[in-house]
C-alpha cells in the first residue's frame, strides 16, 4: 500500500487548461472517491496518476517517489476501467494472470494468485470460461480479479460500474467496498454517480471545471456544503433551491412576490440570497411557507411529493405515507440548522427549479 500526493497539478491540451492546478493528499490505506459532472475533469486526473496522460506541471508521488516520468507498468498501480477491457481470446484464468506473465512470475505463483484472486470474488467456477460467456457483472469481477492478482500499491477504478443495470450495480457496490475492507489497498475511484461516490468512499473530492470544489467525508459534504454546487450535485433527491432579495434580515421574497420568513437571519446581511432545503428536511406543519400540491409519489417506505412554492417547484421527502393529494395547500417549515443560505450569483442551480 502506499500514500498518493497530488501538488498543483495542471494538464493543459494545447492552450486550453482543463485541470486548474490540483493539490491532494490521499493517505495509504484511504478510499477516495473523485466525483462530478462529465468533463469536470476527474478521469483525466485519474489517468494522469496512472501515467495514460502526461502532467502539464505539478508533481504525483507515490510513496516518495515522483513518478511524472515513470512508465505506468512501473507505477505499481492497477487499474479497472469502464469497460473491463478482457482479451476475448483468452480464458478468466489468463485474463487475470496475463500481467503477471508479461513480467515474468514463476507459473506455479501466477496459479496461485489468481485462485486466491478468484476465491475473494467468486469466480472459481469460471476460470476457464471465455469472456463472451459471461454476464457484465461477471466480467467487470475477472477486471478486478485481473488487478488483485497483482498486488499493487494502488487501485484506480474508472467508473468501473456505469455499463451495468440499476440492481447489478448495487450489488457490485458491495462487493468493492466488501474489497477494500478485507485488502485495505489505497484506492482512487472516479464516478459521476454520487450515490456511489457517498457509499463507498472514506473521502469524496467534489469536482468542477478543473477544480476541486470541495473534499471530505462523505456526511461532511451532505450536511455542510460549502457552494451551491456541491450542495445540489450531493444528495439524492437533490437539494431544492429559492432565490430571491432579502426584505430584512429574515425574510426573502422570491421573484412573484411571496414572503418567506426564514426560520435563521442572514449572518451576512447580503441583498440577494438563495436559500437550500433538502427534501428531507421539509416538515408538513399547520403554519409556515404556503405550498400546493402537484404529484404525489408514493414508494412505500416514503413518500415523494412535488410541490409548487412561489413560482418554484420544489421536492418534499415524506418518511412513510401522507394523506396529500394534488391540488392540495401545504404549510411547510424547515429547522433552522437544516437550512443553507448561498451567494445568488453562485447558486446557477436556482434555474433549474424555477417553474418556467
Amino acid at each position: 500500500m502506499s500514500t498518493v500526493d497530488l501538488i498543483n497539478v495542471r494538464k493543459s491540451y494545447g492552450s486550453v487548461e482543463v485541470l486548474h492546478g490540483i493539490s491532494l493528499h490521499i493517505a495509504d490505506g484511504e478510499f477516495v472517491a473523485l466525483v462530478g459532472p462529465s468533463g469536470c475533469g476527474k478521469s483525466t486526473l485519474l489517468r494522469m496518476i496512472a501515467g495514460l496522460e502526461d502532467v502539464t506541471s505539478g508533481e504525483i508521488m507515490i510513496g516518495d517517489r515522483v513518478v511524472n516520468d515513470v512508465a505506468p507498468k512501473d507505477r505499481d498501480i492497477a487499474m479497472v476501467f469502464q469497460n473491463y477491457a478482457l482479451y476475448p481470446h483468452m480464458n478468466v484464468r489468463d485474463n487475470m494472470g496475463f500481467a503477471l506473465k508479461q513480467r515474468r512470475v514463476p507459473r506455479a505463483e501466477i496459479e496461485a494468485r489468481v485462485l486466491n484472486a478468484g476465491r475473494i470474488l467468486g469466480l472459481e467456477a469460471l476460470l476457464d470460461r471465455k469472456p463472451r460467456a459471461l454476464s457484465g457483472g461477471q466480467r467487470q469481477r475477472v477486471a478486478m480479479g485481473r488487478a488483485i492478482v497483482r498486488d499493487p500499491n494502488v487501485f484506480l477504478f474508472d467508473e468501473p460500474l456505469s455499463n451495468l443495470d440499476a440492481k447489478l450495480r448495487v450489488q457490485m457496490r458491495s462487493e468493492i467496498k466488501e474489497l477494500h475492507q478485507r485488502l485495505g489497498t489505497t484506492t482512487i475511484y472516479v464516478t459521476h454517480d454520487q450515490v456511489e461516490a457517498m457509499t463507498l468512499a472514506d473521502r469524496v473530492v467534489v469536482m468542477n471545471g478543473g477544480v476541486v470544489e470541495q473534499e471530505g467525508p462523505p456526511l461532511e459534504l451532505y450536511d455542510r456544503p460549502r457552494t451551491a454546487f456541491v450542495a445540489a450535485f450531493i444528495g439524492s433527491p437533490p437539494m431544492n433551491f429559492l432565490g430571491g432579495t432579502m426584505v430584512d434580515r429574515s425574510v426573502l421574497e422570491l421573484k412573484d412576490g411571496t414572503r418567506l420568513q426564514l426560520p435563521a437571519p442572514d449572518p451576512q446581511n447580503r441583498s440577494r440570497v438563495t436559500i437550500g432545503v433538502r427534501p428531507e428536511h421539509f416538515v408538513l406543519a399547520s403554519d409556515g411557507w404556503p405550498a400546493t400540491v402537484s404529484i404525489v409519489e408514493p414508494t412505500g417506505s416514503e413518500t415523494q411529493i412535488t410541490a409548487r412554492l412561489g413560482g418554484h417547484l420544489i421536492r418534499i421527502l415524506v418518511r412513510g405515507r401522507t394523506d396529500a393529494k394534488p391540488g392540495d395547500s401545504i404549510r411547510l417549515t424547515v429547522p433552522a440548522d437544516l437550512m443553507h443560505m448561498f451567494d445568488s450569483a453562485s447558486a446557477p442551480e436556482v434555474a433549474a427549479t424555477e417553474d418556467a
